[in-house]
């Protein structure tokens, strides 16, 4: 059963020790919720904070979003008891500088800036900086936005060999993902039969 369930996890980056249990324990759930695991990280914030981070099919993750998978993941973490010490429970979207965890999100933001490290050199490196400039099914090609003397300007790095990938914060990126939210939200709304070009409280810039 944990081998089916770990098979179905097309993430590339995936937690180790008591975060992949926890990933491994709710992300089926998830999954029956219209709700894919983005990262699951136990951190001694606050004392001991868990942070699941999810979104919907389509990319958006409301706050009332965030409410419902807290909701059902509670109980099933009480049950289950694979935390054994108090903790805080902190559900939320991937953000805007989100981390990168699956091929798909590489794809979704080819042209913007990246930090991307890697389990093992490549190209003598194991930090990388730059522009997604294509991906394929083995590598995602990255085009370094200042490159120290004597590196290469592009490079490949192996999707096997990433251990941490995200995206950087600019004001291109956040007008990109403003963009791609009210798309997400308006396809949304016709598929309930509303309105798509009625209020959104989602603003975009020019």
């Amino acid at each position: 059963m944990v081998e089916t369930q770990a098979q179905a996890d097309d993430r590339i980056i995936r937690e180790t020790g008591t975060d992949a249990r926890i990933a491994l324990l709710i992300r089926p759930l998830l999954d029956t919720m219209g709700y894919r695991l983005v990262r699951v990280r136990l951190s001694g914030q606050n004392g001991l904070t868990l942070q699941i981070m999810a979104e919907r099919l389509d990319g958006t993750m409301t706050v009332q979003d965030c409410e419902e998978v807290s909701k059902a993941v509670s109980p099933l973490l009480d049950v289950e008891d694979v935390i054994d010490k108090a903790y805080h429970l902190e559900v939320s979207s991937p953000g805007i500088d989100r981390p990168l965890v699956r091929k798909s999100d590489f794809a979704q933001w080819i042209g913007h800036l990246i930090k991307l490290e890697t389990s093992m050199p490549v190209a003598e490196r194991k930090r990388f900086r730059g522009r997604i400039a294509e991906t394929s099914d083995e590598v995602v090609v990255i085009e370094r936005d200042v490159a120290s003397y004597g590196d290469e300007p592009i490079v490949r790095v192996p999707f096997d060999a990433i251990s941490d990938a995200r995206l950087i914060l600019t004001d291109e990126l956040v007008r990109d993902a403003l963009r791609k939210d009210k798309k997400a939200r308006q396809e949304q709304k016709k598929r309930r039969g509303e309105d798509p070009d009625g209020e959104d409280d989602t603003q975009t810039e020019d």
